[in-house]
């Protein structure tokens, strides 16, 4: 079966991947000129842990990643007035937990499969027809094309999902946040291996230390507004007005912001489907990742669950024998309830990026301190890296009842 996939981020390559191995025939369209690079840095680990690892990447995964040994939070002048050693997390952990940039993280998965499936680079689908037995792909390029399937892993803006579900508004829920990162060369000071953030009411910019002289920059701030500037210049003088007149390295920070030439901004939100009639799927069409679910970066495992969901995606429709209506079905229902609960999770974990009063920023603080203490980072912590979730194994189907 050809099937083309929307999106060269994370769950459009580990879907072709996994496509691929089972025999399918996948295409990946990817809108930007080449992959993208930059964004923040993510905590990796569970289920999209093992996925990695059952791909051959876990190796390069801890190679390309940091072992973070320090989240502290400073005040205006710098100085410490909260956080916690990681140790506790990666024992909690058993050892299987890493930091990485998201982007080097797609990099990693793409480079998997590049040898082995096509990939268009500077194009977008722009309609998809159906056809008796196939769907007919219109791309913004003029070229059309024919595929069994079509998979949507555009995250949160996908362009499938308007095309075949209907406009974005119907799905997105906005948080009230916005997000922006950026990185740079020899920015100074750096403190290796640890992730220094400070916080205002409502706001936080944060920064860590990568290898070859590198900094990544995030910031995270309350605003009722879920317009997004529309370039880079615009999303930059946002940032300076926001942040300009806060403590501790931002004016630095800001001027290092000057030559930054990729920013990733964009707004917080959530997708939920239960507004489109099939929900995931219709017809020969399925959303994968953020596109069908997006949990936002509150969860902290955006990314791991792209990959879960991609794995799952792929395993159903290899079961299915390319039965994909059946597979479709088996793949939300496994899948589903998960997501949902990673969502509801994720809105809990709100006001410690941004906290809105400063009593919030002062409880925040206190329990960031008491994670010191082991018994209760193991108590506070474990419960949240419990993903609670039985991956599949399809090419062995030693679980072939797994959602029953």
């Amino acid at each position: 079966m050809r099937v083309l996939i929307s999106g060269a981020g994370i769950a459009g390559p580990t879907l072709a991947y996994w496509l691929h191995r089972y025999g399918f025939e996948p295409t990946i369209v990817e809108r930007a000129p080449k992959l993208r690079t930059g964004g923040y840095i993510i905590d990796f680990w569970g289920i999209g842990f093992d996925v990695a690892e059952r791909m051959g990447l876990l190796q390069d995964i801890r190679r390309e990643g940091y072992i973070v040994r320090e989240v502290r939070v400073v005040g205006p002048d710098g100085k410490r007035v909260a956080g916690f050693s990681v140790e506790s997390v990666a024992r909690i952990a058993n050892g299987r937990y890493v930091s990485i940039p998201r982007g080097d993280l797609a990099a990693l998965i793409y480079r998997s499969i590049q040898d082995n499936v096509e990939s268009i680079f500077n194009d977008s689908i722009a309609a998809i027809e159906p056809k008796p037995g196939l769907a007919l792909v219109k791309f913004d390029s003029g070229r059309v094309r024919e595929f069994d399937l079509v998979i949507g892993a555009d995250g949160l803006h996908s362009r499938v999902r308007e095309i075949v579900f209907g406009p974005e508004k119907q799905f997105e829920r906005y948080l009230g946040y916005k997000v922006a990162a950026f990185e740079v060369p020899g920015y100074r000071p750096r403190d290796e291996l640890v992730y220094v953030m400070h916080t205002d009411v409502g706001q936080q910019v944060g920064r860590f230390a990568l290898r070859g002289d590198r900094t990544v920059f995030f910031f995270i701030f309350v605003d009722p507004s879920p317009a997004i500037p529309d370039d880079i210049s615009n999303q930059k003088e946002s940032l300076y007005r926001r942040f300009g007149n806060s403590g501790w390295e931002c004016h630095h920070v800001l001027q290092a912001l000057d030559s930054a030439t990729d920013l990733y901004f964009d707004r917080v939100s959530q997708v939920k489907m239960e507004g489109a009639k099939t929900s995931w799927s219709r017809g020969r069409v399925a959303l994968v990742g953020d596109a069908a679910f997006c949990v936002s970066l509150l969860a902290g495992q955006g990314s791991g669950l792209a990959m879960a969901a991609a794995y799952i995606l792929a395993g159903e429709l290899h079961r299915a024998g390319g039965a994909y209506q059946t597979a479709f079905a088996q793949y939300q229902k496994g899948f589903g309830p998960f997501a949902e609960r990673m969502q509801r999770s994720a809105l809990k974990f709100a006001g410690t990026f941004a906290p809105r009063s400063r009593f919030s920023m002062a409880v925040r603080n206190a329990v960031m301190n008491l994670l010191r203490v082991a018994w209760i980072a193991d108590f506070a912590i474990g419960r949240d890296l419990g993903d609670h979730f039985r991956l599949p194994a399809y090419e062995t189907e030693r679980e072939v009842d797994v959602w029953n």
